[in-house]
């Protein structure tokens, strides 16, 4: 070993990771430095063996290895069994090692004597051999991957990556269920599942584990009430007169079977042991009663009884979670825990009367509390959440039983023990803060590798712990945990208490720690969870857990039993443990604060303390100042590292001084060497508290120490380019800070805060800022505490700049800072600090040297509100701190390094947050004094307290007449106030003695400022634009000027970006001139009168008129959502109105104008009535559909038509559908006026005058049975006058005639029989429809002026081609952008329509074919989309057109008018697709086709082609152009009136067809007299392939399948439909198709498809004559059995493009046409 190993002072070699080893601490010994080849990451140490982790994973141990076969003396050997193996974790018991691998595989070596290296029938394992962990609660059984490894002398730990505890070996020290040993096979130790696990250490005999506080979601687990183990319930109530007592003090002891002596130590007294949870109860629920003292045996000497006032204290305490002692007072203090209470008061309770008036007491603060709303940053809450580790929990009970049971006992005495607290000496650590960002650091205290962050990262995502919140912190709210009267509800009814009261922490900080936003979260774990995310910061709510043998008090339980089950160290709940070390006899933990508390054995002094008993954890003694943080424990000694005056670590001994003449005695077995032990510590020598070692300044930068058997080992690394020493200067000034701010935390704001009088002396305002200021430190505190412990774990671990949580998570730091800053200024600006003055003064004294220390102030004799100011704004001070060292630690690397980059980054954000904050406190002081002075300045308090408010800040004012109001009155007084959120003008006239009578505030985010050009006035004025006001403002110089109109403009901006004062501060007259956008977002509410008095406005501003989309509610129920221009709603728009009378709303949705309903919309009324169509002025004005009815869907009536200021004037169509009426005329004031036709259910029609809503004047009226009369009327179905009638069989009446049709008519007349003799024939009385009804180009003209107008002309063709186009672009830009919010309407196909129609056809120049073709797809598609201004049109004429001929309206006798009102329509869209494309022909002219002939076809050397025939052209129309968009839109209609005109015609025909068409192909073919050339002797028919059937279809004689084969069959006289079958199935398509164009496109098919089958026939070309032809056609019409032809026939008749009529295509349908009457009169014989 000696050549390994050189003077740590030698200089050479590597530089991290150096290894210095030593013994004991006197002043001769220099550590030896140990030469590995790589830098050394991590020592474990057993008696007389080592074990080293090096860089890249190898492993090497040192010393005694007696059970290595041939062990080579000298150096450290490498374990090559681990070779090929990374590993990241090494441990070491007293006689054994392990190790954990990057896989987190286990393996273990050494003594196996007592199962400690998990391998059974091996006493001895040589090298290091893999030792599975199986989970056999899963199915399958899986192995479970380990992050660490502890050893003691027979037993191992293994914490799980899921941070579960194995554990195997030997003894009670387990804790594991079990009662023979040792256990070879690794067990879970189940008291701890559901817990999780950051560290675990073992001593010799004992373990201890470092746990995370449960929160609230830790205990979601099923209800259990009984124990599994006795089967006792676990919880027990109480019911008291006034409350009710719910304890959790059952205890069983279960596990290995104790000796008689044990049991005797392990007795419970009486219901004072507690579950291993909760703290000392008394035994006021257990079932057993017991008034006797306790026995007590203890084999330590220094554990004796502790005085019985002493006890009761110390219980009382203990039971509020506080531990009344100091380092300097120890008769105050006792051993606590449970089982050693040696005697029990008979009652804790005071009585009745002291109780009812402590209880009203409460109820009182409690009501004050509640009205402050602020923040309670002093909570009731529990150490620990109650849980017994042996069972789950009633989850309602776990969550607050930590709240009742564990207090009840104490509840009474919380006043007197708070008066006690409040004067507890300084050293007793009471600090702590509420949960903030809490969770696991990626492995506190764990190994260097990134599994281990992943594994951690993932864990935390599972679930993150609200902690436990300080005891301390709940003091004053204490009383509450007695619970008047709940027994009835149960015991769920206890969770009532628990969310009473919440700290709430800042949803913005949790957004920003990678957390979904949600609402405030409580920070108690009482109430609500903390959000399941992954964590960022380490937990510092913490629990410290122990088991094993206790006979030294190395469990801290204030006792020497030993313990088979992990139980919690009450005393250490809220110290904010981070670590634990455990030596062979005695344990250590280390706090976040840099403190060390140690219990156990002391006989060599390696508690650091000489304080008894040593069986509780108590502080160790170290002077002011030294802050440890890293602790390690040796067989009696132990090591600690702290910070010292300067960076360098330094590092203190504690414990047994070690001699080299003691190093023979340790050949000694270790059983045998005990008896000799105390005279060689009393003669060897020891510390009796911690002593510094002298050397260890020469070490470098140790970065960990560790400690066993008598062995020393410090880690260091050399400070290379300052790297080391600025990490080690950052987590050194974290730690410092921390231990700051708890010290003003507990010394300062808490006692304040306790004070009594304070509310009332501040005032409940202030007293609640106060308490929302406290709430922001400990959050602050809190998360400055969780990184140093980050920081600290960093130097142990990695000392790399990547785990830097300041670099990833900068957000979290500046973003808290911030809040508390501005919750700082709020509170100064409110007077707070001031306010604190006097409580100060009277709490700490006329000289406050406590508040002069902790605040750092140098001055002499400075003002208490100063040092006030100085202490609350010191946390800001570190943020320059934070900017500095990440600046010192950038300049360690290469400027274009990545590292350097995130550390300037970082850095200038801090600088700048620095920069900023000391801004706002300047401001916060300024507007402070401002309202300081206010009052000496101006007697207007109450302007004062109504401008006064928390965010104001004060940016300028005018008190030195800078600046004055444009033609103000002679006396008027006038005073400006610019502050961050609004510029206040207050007035008033002069002699008044109110000053200032009255005041406006102006918002800054609806103020616009101009300045006024000089030149034209002469003066230096400003123009305020307001809303509702516009003034100017005279400066008194240029100066004033510029200064004001910076100060507004910047102030603005800022008001507008959402930055009040979080952003840079405005300082008057300085800084970049900044202009606030013109145009804003803002909300306003008008005050003064007119249409918009109180009603308020939210959205788009422009130069103080809204503009753009926005929000106006009236008081009165009234709201406008959409558009705005100039100050009034213009756009697309909703609007409600409330209507009182029907308890209902008016909804409108549609276009607008200055602020009136105009354009189109759709209205509902109140009343239930629906009106869609167009306004303007605010009125129904145009066309539009008015629907009337509760039910829309069955509405009683429906009107569509036009609307002239609000009423019915123009034509329309009125549906009554009560009446079963159909009204179709002109109207005139809601009133039938004019002509018109009505049509009812029963067939009744009647066309003719209407005069004030009736019939009447000359009218028709026809019934169903063709009964007509043709006269005057004088009210509705009223004949009154001259007229005639005429009957169905063509006699007529004609005469003067009376009375309602449909009952008696009284005639007067001459009765005509005009067919009685064929001389009369003339006289036949024929009445021709549609003369009195309204002719088609009058009706709808509205639909079409609203399409003009929308086209930008006054009237149809009035106005600019390009002005047209343009508005129609405008329209779909704007209908697009309006139903973008409603993706229903918006399909796929829609949104590609208009895609398409944003390219605007070539509209001007010669109409070629190519351009015709392009106008039709155009037109086609701008009618498929009713955004366009065509397709709104074509839209509203289907809509009028169905409404008017579909239900009563499908009346035969309207067929001429459907027909032509189709035709008006076309004409007058034509007109204006003329209008768009000037070019295009008007109606019949032409356009020539293109010639088919290219040049390369002409004959080679002729010139000129010979003469041809006419050039083909196209001739326009506009049905050719129009019928394909809008006759299939309107065909269902129009064909059932062509349907029920030709319904007797069609009849015959029908029954002609299917009678002729029951004769076989041959025999009606014959019977048609087809010339026997054209009929068929054999057809192709398509046979099914093999194995299918054959499917023939009736009346269609296609016989194809999927795979068939054409094979000729021979045509039989039993043959039928197979003739001229494709023929027939062609003409049998004329059903499906809509326009005439379509229909005889199929005719002409027919014709093809029969000439192709005869000429097929008789194998050559061949010439049809009409005689030929038509029998053959007729048989095809008859097979194709159209049901209705004679429909089919008029309606091409009718709609008939006219240049085709006397074309082939015009003869071919003549062609049908006469097979149509043909077969009507076929005879058949």
């Amino acid at each position: 070993m000696e050549s390994q190993r050189k003077s740590s002072g030698d200089d050479d070699g590597g530089e991290r990771g150096l290894l210095h080893t030593w013994k004991g601490y006197s002043c001769s010994v220099t550590p030896e430095r140990m030469l590995l080849p790589r830098p050394v990451l991590q020592v474990a140490l057993g008696i007389r063996h080592g074990v080293l982790l090096v860089e890249g994973g190898q492993v090497y141990s040192f010393g005694e290895l007696p059970w290595k076969q041939s062990q080579v003396p000298g150096g450290p050997t490498q374990e090559c069994a681990l070779s090929g193996q990374r590993v990241v974790a090494v441990a070491a018991g007293s006689f054994h090692s392990g190790a954990v691998t990057e896989d987190g595989g286990v393996h273990m070596w050494g003594d196996n004597g007592a199962g400690q290296c998990g391998l059974s029938g091996l006493s001895a394992v040589p090298n290091p051999t893999p030792v599975a962990l199986v989970d056999s609660d899963t199915v399958p059984p899986q192995t479970v991957p380990v992050l660490e490894l502890a050893c003691g002398e027979q037993h191992t730990l293994a914490l799980s990556v899921k941070r579960e505890v194995w554990a195997w070996g030997s003894g009670c020290q387990l804790g594991l269920n079990v009662a023979t040993f040792p256990v070879w096979k690794p067990q879970k130790v189940e008291h701890l599942a559901g817990r999780y696990v950051l560290q675990v250490a073992c001593g010799a005999l004992h373990s201890l584990a470092l746990v995370r506080c449960l929160g609230s979601q830790d205990v979601q687990r099923p209800p259990v009430d009984k124990c599994r183990h006795c089967n006792q319930l676990l919880y027990t109530m109480t019911d008291k007169e006034d409350h009710v007592i719910i304890s959790d003090g059952h205890y069983c002891p279960p596990g290995a079977e104790l000796t008689k002596d044990e049991r005797k130590l392990e007795a419970p007294a009486h219901g004072l042991k507690t579950s291993p949870s909760e703290p000392v109860l008394s035994s006021h629920t257990s079932t057993s009663h017991s008034d006797s003292p306790a026995p007590q045996t203890s084999a330590d000497p220094s554990s004796d009884s502790a005085p019985v006032q002493d006890l009761e204290k110390e219980e009382t305490a203990l039971a509020n979670g506080v531990l009344p002692c100091s380092d300097s007072d120890p008769t105050a203090q006792s051993e606590g825990g449970s089982g050693a209470v040696s005697v029990v008061k008979s009652s804790l309770y005071p009585d009745e009367q002291a109780v009812k008036d402590y209880l009203k007491k409460l109820t009182d603060n409690t009501q004050t509390e509640a009205k402050t709303g602020g923040l309670h940053s002093l909570l009731p809450s529990a150490v620990g959440l109650a849980s017994s580790p042996s069972a789950t929990l009633n989850t309602l009970v776990a969550s607050c039983a930590s709240a009742v049971g564990e207090r009840v006992a104490s509840t009474y005495e919380a006043l007197s023990l708070k008066k006690m607290m409040n004067y507890l000496p300084s050293g007793v650590s009471r600090s702590g803060a509420p949960t903030g960002l809490t969770g696991t650091a990626p492995g506190v205290g764990d190994n260097t590798t990134e599994r281990v962050r992943q594994e951690d990262s993932m864990q935390g995502k599972k679930s993150s712990s609200t902690g436990d919140i300080r005891e301390e912190e709940a003091e004053s709210m204490r009383r509450r945990l007695s619970l008047p009267g709940l027994l009835s509800q149960g015991r769920y009814a206890v969770h009532l208490l628990s969310s009473s009261y919440a700290l709430l922490l800042s949803p913005r900080l949790l957004r920003k720690a990678v957390r979904p936003r949600m609402r405030a979260v409580a920070l108690t774990p009482l109430g609500a969870a903390v959000p399941e995310a992954p964590e960022v910061l380490p937990t510092l709510q913490t629990e410290v857990w122990s088991w094993g043998h206790g006979e030294h008090g190395q469990l801290g339980h204030g006792d020497n039993l030993a313990r088979l089950k992990p139980l919690c160290i009450k005393s250490l709940n809220s110290k904010e443990v981070v670590r634990v070390a455990a030596g062979a006899g005695h344990s250590l933990a280390l706090t976040a604060q840099s403190q060390v508390f140690s219990w156990g054995s002391n006989s060599s002094g390696q508690l650091g303390h000489m304080e008894s008993p040593s069986t509780i954890p108590r502080l160790a003694k170290l002077s002011e100042g030294i802050r440890v943080w890293d602790v390690s424990a040796g067989s009696k000694h132990t090591l600690l590292l702290a910070d010292g005056d300067c960076i360098q670590p330094i590092i203190y001994y504690s414990g047994q001084q070690a001699k080299e003449t003691e190093e023979e005695s340790e050949a000694k077995e270790p059983g045998h060497q005990e008896e000799g032990e105390e005279k060689q510590e009393r003669a060897g020598g020891y510390t009796p508290q911690p002593v510094l070692l002298p050397f260890c300044m020469h070490l470098g930068y140790v970065s960990s120490v560790f400690a066993g058997g008598k062995r020393c080992v410090a880690l260091s690394d050399r400070n290379v380019m300052g790297f080391i020493a600025s990490l080690h200067e950052l987590a050194a000034a974290e730690r410092k800070f921390y231990c700051k701010l708890c010290n003003i935390k507990t010394q300062i704001i808490r006692p304040l805060l306790e004070l009594e009088s304070l509310s009332s002396t501040l005032g409940q305002v202030t007293f609640g800022f106060l308490q929302i200021l406290a709430g922001q430190f400990s959050l602050l505190c809190h998360m400055t505490g969780q990184h140093a412990a980050s920081l600290t774990a960093n130097l142990r671990r990695g000392r790399d700049v990547k785990s830097l949580l300041i670099l990833d998570h900068a957000g979290i730091f500046l973003d808290s800072y911030n809040e508390y800053c501005s919750t700082l200024g709020n509170f100064q600006v409110m007077g707070g600090i001031q306010a604190l003055t006097k409580p100060s003064l009277d709490f700490f004294g006329k000289s406050p040297e406590l508040l002069q220390r902790l605040s750092e102030c140098s001055e002499e004799n400075p003002a208490v509100a100063d040092l006030l100011s100085a202490l609350f704004y010191l946390p800001i001070n570190h943020i320059h701190e934070y900017g500095r060292l990440l600046l010192k630690l950038a300049t360690c690397f290469e400027v274009c390094s990545d590292e350097y980059q995130r550390l300037q980054d970082s850095c200038s954000k801090f600088e700048a947050l620095s920069l900023q904050l000391k801004r706002r406190r300047k401001d916060a002081e300024y507007t402070f004094h401002f309202w300081k002075s206010f009052p000496g300045k101006m007697t207007v308090n109450s302007l004062r307290d109504s401008l006064r408010k928390p965010h104001r800040r004060l940016i300028c004012e005018s008190s030195n007449k800078a600046l004055t109001l444009q033609n103000a009155g002679r006396f008027s007084v006038n005073w400006f106030i610019l502050f961050n959120d609004a510029l206040v003008h207050a007035q008033g006239v002069a002699p008044c003695k109110n000053l200032f009578s009255t005041h406006h505030v102006f918002p800054l985010a609806t103020l616009w400022v101009e300045p006024i050009p000089e030149e034209n006035t002469g003066t230096y004025g400003l123009k305020m634009i307001t809303p509702e006001e516009t003034f100017t403002l005279l400066a008194s110089s240029p100066m004033e000027k510029a200064k004001w109109l910076r100060s507004i403009n910047q102030t603005v901006d800022q008001a507008l970006s959402g930055a009040t004062h979080d952003k840079t501060s405005v300082s008057p007259g300085s800084g970049p001139k900044l202009e606030p956008p013109i145009s804003r977002t803002a909300s306003y509410t008008f005050y003064k009168d007119g249409r918009l008095k109180e009603a308020t406005y939210e959205g788009r501003w422009l130069a103080g008129k809204p503009n753009g989309r926005g929000v106006l509610k009236w008081p009165d129920g009234r709201i406008y959502t959409g558009e705005f221009k100039n100050g009034l709603e213009d756009g697309f728009g909703e609007f409600t109105a409330p209507n009182k009378a029907l308890n209902k709303n008016d909804h409108y949705q549609g276009h607008w104008k200055d602020g009136k309903m105009h354009g189109l919309g759709t209205y509902r009324y109140a009343s239930g009535e629906v009106y869609d169509g167009s306004f303007q002025d605010g009125m129904r004005h145009g066309h539009g559909m008015l629907r009337s009815g509760k039910l829309n869907t069955s509405s009683p009536s429906v009107f569509i038509g036009q609307w002239v200021q609000d009423k019915k004037t123009g034509y329309g169509v009125f549906d009554d559908i009560t009446k079963g009426e159909k009204y179709m005329g002109m109207w005139q004031d809601h009133l039938r006026q004019g002509t018109g036709v009505v049509v009812t259910q029963f067939g009744l029609y009647y066309e003719g005058t209407f005069k004030d809503n009736k019939m009447m004047g000359t009218g028709i009226l026809l019934s169903e049975d063709d009964t007509t009369y043709e006269g005057e009327f004088s009210d509705d179905w009223t004949l009154n006058g001259k007229g005639v009638l005429t009957m169905a069989n063509s006699d007529y009446l004609e005469g003067s005639f009376g009375g309602e049709w449909g009952s008696s008519l009284k005639v007067t007349g001459s009765y005509f029989k005009p067919h009685l003799f064929d001389a009369d024939k003339e006289k036949t009385h024929v009445v021709k429809l549609g003369r009195l009804c309204v002719c088609s180009e009058d009706k709808w003209q509205a639909v079409f002026v609203e399409c003009w107008s929308q086209l930008g002309c006054e009237t149809s063709g009035q106005g600019e081609n390009w002005k047209a186009w343009e508005n129609i672009a405008v329209a779909l830009t704007t209908n697009r952008w309006q139903i973008q919010d409603r993706p229903e309407i918006l399909s796929r196909s829609h949104s590609r329509t208009l895609e398409s129609l944003e390219v605007i056809p070539q509209h001007v120049g010669p109409i070629t074919m190519d351009r015709y073709h392009i106008i039709r797809l155009y037109l086609i598609k701008a009618c498929d989309t009713p955004l366009h201004p065509l397709g709104r049109l074509v839209e509203t004429l289907v809509a009028v057109y169905r409404m008017t001929y579909v239900g009563v309206g499908a009346n035969r006798r309207l067929l001429p008018q459907a027909v032509n009102e189709i035709k008006s329509y076309l004409n007058r869209i034509f007109q204006i697709v003329r209008f768009l494309f000037p070019d295009l022909p008007e109606e019949g002219g032409q356009i020539p086709e293109p010639t088919t002939n290219l040049p390369d076809q002409k004959e080679p050397g002729s010139t000129d082609a010979p003469p041809q025939s006419p050039k083909p052209v196209r001739v326009v129309s506009c049905s050719a152009l129009l019928l394909p968009v809008l006759l299939p839109r309107l065909y269902p209609p129009l064909f059932t009136l062509y349907a029920l005109d030709k319904e007797k015609e069609d009849g015959v025909y029908w029954d002609c067809v299917l009678r002729l068409n029951k004769q076989a192909d041959l025999a009606l073919l014959a019977f048609l007299g087809v010339q026997q050339k054209f009929w068929p002797v054999t057809i192709s028919v398509c046979m099914p392939a093999l194995g299918e059937k054959q499917q023939v279809r009736f009346g269609c004689s296609s016989y194809s399948t999927p795979s068939t084969s054409t094979t000729k069959i021979q045509v039989l006289s039993s043959t039928k439909d197979a003739c001229f079958a494709s023929a027939v199935e062609t003409l049998q398509q004329i059903s499906t198709t809509f326009t005439p164009s379509d229909k005889l496109q199929v005719i002409q098919l027919t014709f093809e498809e029969i000439t192709q089958e005869v000429q097929s026939l008789l194998k050559q070309d061949f010439l049809w004559s009409m005689d030929d032809l038509f029998p053959v056609f007729l048989y095809v019409v008859l097979r194709a059995r159209i049901r209705n032809l004679g429909s089919e026939v008029s309606l091409i008749e009718d709609l008939m493009d006219p240049s085709v009529q006397h074309g082939e295509h015009g003869i071919m349908f003549t062609t049908l046409k006469a097979c149509y009457y043909q077969i009507q009169h076929e005879k058949i014989t």
